[in-house]
């Protein structure tokens, strides 16, 4: 009697748990991943199928964030977004969300190639100091593997640079950023192309940096330049002055030669009353 009772109750439960499972909500997603390398727009779905929830409408996010324009009141089961560009911009998470109760969702994945791009195309150091040279990437998914080259003067050889391998050099990488440090900087060998390149599960990217290096001595140019300034202006008035001084001592020698003759004139002419009053 025991075992009937309990069969009864069992089969009883068992068919209240797939009732219940009957009616849990199902989204059916289409498609479920967006590839940027098979199509360059797409229409994302979402069907709301198996469930006595009553729909009091629906919109949908891209990436955590609501769509604009997307919320409707609509009971519809069967909604729809589209993506007229698919790039590192627009991939991401898109979710649908239709608002029963409890809300339900479905998630759909637009997968492009990672956006790889310089901080900085071009920077500058002194010889001896450490140059910084930065890449970010943007897009989904993000880059899982961060690589560095030194590039020929060509730009077809590529030198990989291995962070740890010696002294040189230091790379920090997260997955939008990666930081290569350049220590110690020679003129002649670390002047040149660097490439940061970016990989995830769809393919790589890559950008450039070019670095210059300038001398130590650099710093001290500008002072030079002011010093054989200052050195010209001394020596174009040094010889200006140097021509202009004989031609102003002959004309002050020239002004003062007739006062000289008009005394001597005067001196004559008092001998010479004096020589007749002592007659």
């Amino acid at each position: 009697m025991r075992r009937k009772l309990f069969g009864v109750i069992l089969a009883v439960c068992i068919g209240w748990f797939q009732a219940e499972a009957g009616t849990d909500p199902v989204i059916t997603t289409k498609p479920d991943v967006v590839n940027h390398q098979n199509q360059t727009s797409a229409t994302l779905t979402c069907n709301l199928t198996n469930t006595s929830f009553i729909i009091k409408g629906h919109y949908w996010t891209h990436n955590g964030k609501t769509i604009d324009k997307s919320e409707s009141t609509s009971d519809k089961a069967f909604i729809e977004h589209t993506i007229k560009k698919i790039d590192y911009h627009s991939a991401g998470l898109y979710t649908c969300v239709f608002r029963t109760e409890p809300e339900v969702n479905a998630t759909i994945e637009v997968k492009v190639l990672p956006y790889v791009g310089a901080y900085k195309h071009s920077e500058n150091a002194n010889e001896k100091d450490k140059a910084v040279l930065i890449c970010v990437s943007h897009g989904y998914p993000l880059p899982t593997d961060w690589s560095w080259y030194k590039l020929g003067k060509d730009e077809s050889e590529k030198i990989p640079i291995v962070n740890g391998t010696s002294d040189k050099y230091e790379i920090k990488t997260t997955p939008n950023k990666t930081t290569l440090y350049v220590k110690d900087l020679d003129i002649n060998e670390d002047m040149g192309m660097y490439q940061c390149q970016g990989t995830n599960e769809i393919g790589s990217a890559s950008d450039q940096i070019q670095l210059r290096v300038r001398s130590q001595l650099a710093a001290l140019w500008p002072f030079l330049g002011i010093v054989a300034e200052v050195i010209i202006l001394i020596t174009i008035i040094f010889i200006y002055e140097k021509r202009r001084k004989p031609d102003e001592i002959n004309d002050d020698d020239d002004s003062g030669s007739a006062p000289l003759k008009s005394n001597a004139a005067t001196n004559h002419k008092d001998k010479n009353v004096r020589q007749r009053n002592s007659n």
